[in-house]
């Protein structure tokens, strides 16, 4: 069984923040693979499926962002899952928005919610999917910044993010991380 958990904060005050796009991730994987995320267990949401032939539990976090660990180590625990077979999808304002990187393992980043993950499993040995979310502006705080919304002209583009995040999650399970590395880690060209 696959792990597949979006970062985000809950409640409606964070609702399509820039933080929240792994939940907006999870939204499409459910709504896509008719898998129902209400289930409220290991502090999260929850939902267990079929993608592609591969059984997964799609899991929103519900302990805001700084202690994601927690409830990602409680749906491991539970469910006996390795590392490998987790995938964890969230913000990076180090890429362009839209821009997705795929990496199998590494260190948090600067990402909090990572960093709590990271210690709650004791590993950086878990593959994860990063959506870029733009650079912060100078002189703007950078809580202020992850916990904004998306003007009208990125709103798209990051619709097309979030579907293809999804894309890339699943083929990570049925093509292998690597060749969706391959395939989903190309640079954007900017449209004209």
């Amino acid at each position: 069984m696959y792990l597949i958990a979006g970062l985000g904060n809950p409640t409606k005050e964070y609702d399509k923040t820039r933080h929240n796009v792994g939940f907006e991730v999870i939204d499409v994987l459910a709504d896509k693979y008719r898998i129902d995320v209400s289930e409220r267990k290991h502090k999260a949401l929850c939902g267990r499926g079929v993608i592609e032939g591969q059984k997964v539990i799609l899991v929103k976090p519900q302990t805001f962002m700084n202690l994601s660990g927690e409830s990602i180590r409680a749906v491991v625990d539970y469910y006996k899952i390795s590392p490998e077979e987790i995938i964890v999808i969230y913000d990076d304002i180090s890429l362009e928005p839209g821009q997705l990187r795929i990496r199998l393992k590494g260190s948090a980043g600067g990402h909090n919610g990572i960093k709590n993950i990271i210690a709650h499993l004791g590993s950086q040995e878990f593959p994860r999917i990063k959506v870029g979310v733009g650079a912060k502006p100078p002189r703007m705080d950078l809580a202020d910044y992850v916990l904004s919304r998306f003007g009208a002209g990125e709103q798209k583009l990051m619709n097309e993010a979030f579907h293809e995040a999804a894309e890339a999650a699943a083929a990570m399970m049925t093509d292998g991380a690597e060749r969706a590395m391959n395939h989903y880690n190309t640079k954007k060209k900017a449209e004209a």
